[in-house]
Parts: structure tokens; sequence; C-alpha cells
């Protein structure tokens, strides 16, 4: 079953990758388009200290010549991001196919809707941002449950009457932590933390499920100083910028001053729209997206002795000074 589909944001003249480099970096390089720009991430020492961070930079102009600069190192940014702004499920946590696809289905089960999203149906779901926009686009894709009223007031009722249950559902399993935080979640934010660096959470979840992953997974103390804009707390979800624009808004930041980490397309378009740098940290049903309009692509953050990036990283993409 197919549903609508908002495509990344592209740019054709630039493609960023972040890749170990091996012996088969030259045959993958030649296979890319002209002037592209690939910075590579040795993770010799992956640290917080730019000194201790190899990156190798190639280039590959009008399809000729590549060249290789090894022992570059990030110069040390006197700029920090305003903000590090977090999506929440596929980052913070993989919730999507164990956490939120299980609710909604106990929720239809309880309902008796027979409705059920397997795995594959609830990955295609997932294009559209928000659980009651996208029961609502499947139900008027397919058909409304016998059970559901005809009016479109009413039927917005009883789709949130939906939603809120199926939020009671997930909460539980976050309260008996039976979804663990992805790995470098929690590092990351200490990090943004000591430099004084205001944190956020930016999802279309409803608030009180993204709350409940803050505050039981990431703790008390953490979540004090964890701001969140999450549900309908903007009338347009992602792919639309609004959500990470009020955020930018409210903390008092630059967008342009503020990094996000992200695991979908639509998170990326959202993101970029509003004009904020953006990693992506590939989740369990993003794995295969496009995403070329991303600062960096990884599989996720990494704790140390697998550590992906760190705070540092971050710092580097506003400026994206290296030198040698």
């Amino acid at each position: 079953m197919a549903f609508p589909t908002t495509s990344a944001l592209t740019s054709p003249s630039k493609t960023i990758l972040s890749r170990t480099i091996n012996s088969s970096s030259t045959s993958f390089i030649s296979s890319l388009p002209k002037n592209s720009i690939i910075p590579c991430y040795q993770r010799r020492s992956f640290s917080s200290s730019f000194s201790e961070t190899s990156i190798v930079t190639l280039r590959r102009r009008g399809g000729a010549t590549l060249k290789t600069h090894k022992g570059v190192t990030c110069s040390a940014s006197s700029t920090l991001p305003s903000a590090l702004l977090f999506d929440c499920d596929g980052v913070l946590v993989d919730t999507e196919k164990d956490g939120h696809r299980i609710s909604f289905n106990d929720t239809f089960a309880e309902m008796e809707l027979g409705v059920t999203w397997d795995v594959d149906l609830y990955g295609e779901l997932l294009k559209i941002g928000g659980g009651k926009e996208r029961m609502t686009a499947y139900f008027n894709k397919t058909s409304w449950p016998e059970k559901a009223p005809t009016g479109n007031e009413e039927r917005k009722k009883f789709i949130a009457s939906l939603h809120k249950r199926k939020t009671e559902l997930f909460m539980v399993l976050i309260e008996k932590k039976l979804l663990p935080l992805r790995p470098g979640v929690a590092k990351l934010i200490d990090q943004a933390f000591a430099k004084g660096v205001k944190v956020a959470v930016c999802s279309t979840s409803n608030d009180k499920a993204v709350s409940a992953i803050v505050s039981c997974l990431l703790g008390p103390e953490r979540a004090e100083k964890i701001t969140i804009f999450a549900g309908d707390v903007v009338p347009l979800k992602k792919p639309d910028p609004a959500i990470y624009l009020l955020a930018a808004s409210t903390l008092g930041v630059e967008p342009s001053s503020c990094v996000v980490v992200e695991d979908s397309g639509i998170g990326l378009v959202a993101a970029k729209a509003a004009g904020m740098k953006c990693i992506i940290t590939k989740s369990g049903y993003t794995s295969d997206e496009d995403f070329s309009n991303a600062d960096a692509v990884f599989d996720c953050i990494g704790d140390p002795p697998e550590e992906r990036f760190d705070f540092a990283f971050c710092t580097s993409l506003l400026e994206r000074q290296f030198v040698s």
C-alpha cells in the first residue's frame, strides 16, 4: 500500500558522507558525481579533542584528480552551537517497530477494529508525520472501521481517543524500560550541558510520550534541563519546519546556530527548511532513505569504544574549517 511521501531536499552539487577510509575508497570515490566533496572521519581517536581527531578529505574535481590529505584535524571552533535539538523516536530510542507500532495494534485490538499494522506497512505509514495524522491517512486510504463515526468532527474525536489510549499503552513500555536509549545519546547530551549549550527534543509524537522517554530513560536531572516541543504544539508536523522554528524562537537562538540530530527523511527536510545543520543517525526503519542533503550521516551516535561522533563534531559543522 502506497502512502503520500515528501521528497527530501537535495543538493546536486555537493554530497557529504561519513565513511571510514579503507583500501576500497578510491573505487568508491571514482564512482561519485563530479565536484563531490566527502569529509571522511577515521575513528582512530574520535574524542572531544579536535587535535586527536584524524580527518581525511577526498575531493573529486572534474572527474579526474583525487587528492588525499591525511593527518588533518579540526580547528577548535570559537562558536559553539546555540542549541542541540533531537528528534525523539528513532533518535533517542528506536521506538517505532516494537514500541509505537505494538501500541497502535493493541489499541486497535481493544477497540475491536479489525486492523493490524505489520512491520512493512508501518514503515510506509511513518512517512506521514504524527500518529493522529497517520491513522487518519490510513483509514482514508483503506476504509474507516464500522465503529467509526461518519462526520468529520466526530472522526477527529474518534482518532484523538484512539491516540490517547495508544499513548497510555506506549508509556507503559517506556516506564518498564523495555526500550533502551540508543548508544551515545546520554553522552552527547551531557557534553552539550557541560558546554552550557541548550538542549531540546522536537517530535511529532504525543508530548506525554516524549516526556516519558526523556524522564524515564534520560533521568530526572537531565529532564529538568531539556525543553520539549512535541505533539500538537505546532499546527503542521514534519516535514514542515514549524517545530524547529518554534524551538529556536522559544529558546531565543538563531536557527542557523542550531544542530539537529534526526533519523528520518521528513525530519531532515524539516531541519534543513528551518535553516539548521542536521546530522542523521539512521534507525531501523530509515536505513535506506535518501539523506543526500544531510550535513553528516552515521548509523548511531555511539559510546566509546564504538563512538561515531561527539559534541566537538557538532560544533565543527557550524564553521566547516579544517586545518592541517
